[in-house]
């Protein structure tokens, strides 16, 4: 019989965890297009925006490590979103503060977070990679995905270790909002049992319905923001939760010592300037005229059978032959995200809104595609 020495020196992979070894990864956008070696002349599966913000570096300090939390980047976050300096957290884009609520708040082996599927993929990832459990509360498309505020209830009331409920809002894949009277709800349904998160990412393409204006009454209430989509600067990573100061405070003990290099609190700092948030503002709008657009122009297309309204810088369109129009496109170099696989979503694909240009080639595309059929 072979040693068990023998065997980890083989194959060391075989010490990770048990959970990490069952682990199926987030499939990012990249990952996902340079496993199956697609070659990507039109990226429109990853929500990022259409137009590059135009920001250089202006410090030369890297010999020296950064603040732990960038102090002027706070402070002119905290203008921006009109809170206090002291209930922000800067992280490594939203997906480290999702690991940080998880890591935080959940015991490992015990609790659960609960989330509200088809949803952002990240949620269960971070919470599978912590050995905690996911509880899944599927949404009905009928209802236009809206979260369950009376099945959050009773699942709370059943299973008294969930500790964290995610909910995003515009809502990743699906484009919709929470509306308030239904974030009412579920902040009172988790008050006093679990940490309420409203993944707020895409709020600039919808400002009016953001959860800020709750947090003052909700001490439980996080959101999570995000650099990435509006500000257009998905390469520098820089996220943030918003809080009470007692949950920041506990968060601050479990993230990294210095979690945002000097570049990007650099252009974070840029990038949150007046001028630079009237900047975002406008490429906001321009997104959203494009995103009119481009849900006419495809909901006129033969095997089109739906374009949901969204409120965010994507379109979930679904498809009579979702895999054929994927793979068609895919062969063509024009990238989306099929969205298949997450329930309720068959035959439905992702469609971040491009540039004018981008979008023009895609519909010549799909009118080739869907005219064959």
């Amino acid at each position: 019989m072979a040693r068990r020495t023998d065997t980890i020196a083989a194959a060391p992979e075989t010490l990770a965890r048990a959970e990490v070894q069952a682990l199926t990864p987030y499939q990012s956008a990249r990952r996902i297009v340079a496993a199956a070696g697609g070659r990507g002349d039109v990226w429109l599966n990853a929500n990022e925006s259409s137009e590059a913000a135009p920001y250089a570096l202006t410090q030369n300090l890297l010999n020296r490590y950064p603040d732990a939390q960038p102090g002027e980047v706070i402070a002119r976050y905290a203008r921006y979103a009109g809170v206090e300096p002291e209930q922000i957290l800067v992280t490594r884009g939203g997906d480290e503060g999702i690991d940080l609520l998880v890591r935080t708040f959940c015991v490992p082996g015990r609790d659960a977070v609960l989330q509200f599927p088809p949803t952002y993929g990240m949620y269960s990832v971070c919470a599978e990679t912590s050995n905690v459990r996911v509880v899944n509360l599927t949404t009905d498309p009928a209802d236009d995905w809206a979260p369950d505020a009376n099945a959050l209830d009773e699942a709370l009331e059943r299973d008294p270790g969930i500790q964290v409920v995610f909910a995003c809002s515009p809502n990743n894949p699906t484009g919709g909002l929470i509306a308030p009277e239904l974030l009412e709800r579920l902040i009172e349904a988790t008050r006093g049992r679990a940490i309420l998160v409203v993944d707020e990412a895409y709020i600039e393409f919808a400002p009016e319905a953001s959860a800020k204006s709750r947090l003052a009454s909700a001490p439980h209430l996080v959101l999570i923001r995000t650099l990435s989509k509006a500000f257009a600067l998905a390469g520098i990573r820089c996220g943030f939760l918003i809080g009470s100061p007692a949950v920041i405070g506990m968060l601050k003990k479990v993230i990294a010592p210095y979690p945002v290099p000097t570049p990007v609190a650099d252009i974070a700092e840029q990038a949150l300037s007046l001028g630079g948030v009237a900047a975002m503002e406008r490429r906001v709008a321009g997104t959203c005229k494009r995103r009119a657009e481009l849900a006419q122009k495809l909901s006129a297309l033969p095997g089109v059978l739906e374009v949901r309204p969204s409120s965010s810088n994507f379109l979930l369109v679904r498809f009579a032959e979702g895999a054929r129009v994927f793979k068609a496109l895919w062969d063509q170099g024009i990238i989306v995200r099929d969205q298949s696989r997450q329930p309720t979503l068959a035959n439905a694909i992702r469609i971040t809104v491009g540039t004018a240009e981008e979008n023009a080639e895609l519909i010549a595309a799909l009118r080739g595609i869907l005219g064959e059929a």
